[in-house]
């Protein structure tokens, strides 16, 4: 007898009908996806990537978009986007609704901020090749630095 659904969470599948719908346990994602199994439980448990039933057992079976919603994360973290960013970002892909004015203002901040951080660094490298163009070495001739 399979157990009944609890309230917001995926249906439970025999494991035989779980191995013909073709779901992917947390290990399996893991592999394929480079992640440790931790990230994936922890994605997971935020609500970041659904599972899309679980097995008799409970375990998490999930399908093959999972890869792309992965992908996403590490992208949209790679751009220092918080967590409750990137869940809000695929919550309104999962059900259809464009995000793309928000993904995009999010993108713009973070590419200007990272102009504001080159645009520092490049006065930093200035004011470090001026003293180096400055530098004498104990009485010794100055000498070309490159």
């Amino acid at each position: 007898m399979v157990p009944a659904p609890r309230p917001g969470k995926p249906p439970a599948v025999p494991a035989a009908a779980a191995k013909a719908s073709a779901g992917l346990r947390i290990g399996e994602v893991a592999r394929r996806s480079g992640l440790p199994v931790k990230t994936i439980r922890f994605y997971s448990d935020e609500g970041l990537i659904l599972p899309s039933s679980r097995t008799e057992g409970r375990y998490r079976l999930f399908d093959q978009a999972v890869y792309a919603e992965l992908s996403l994360i590490r992208t949209l973290k790679a751009l220092e986007i918080p967590l409750v960013d990137i869940k809000a970002i695929l919550a309104a892909r999962r059900v259809g609704v464009c995000s793309c004015d928000s993904l995009r203002r999010l993108i713009q901040d973070k590419r200007d901020e990272i102009q504001g951080r080159l645009t520092g660094l490049e006065a930093l490298r200035q004011e470090l090749t001026t003293l180096l163009q400055g530098w004498e070495d104990c009485g010794r001739p100055k000498t070309a630095l490159s």
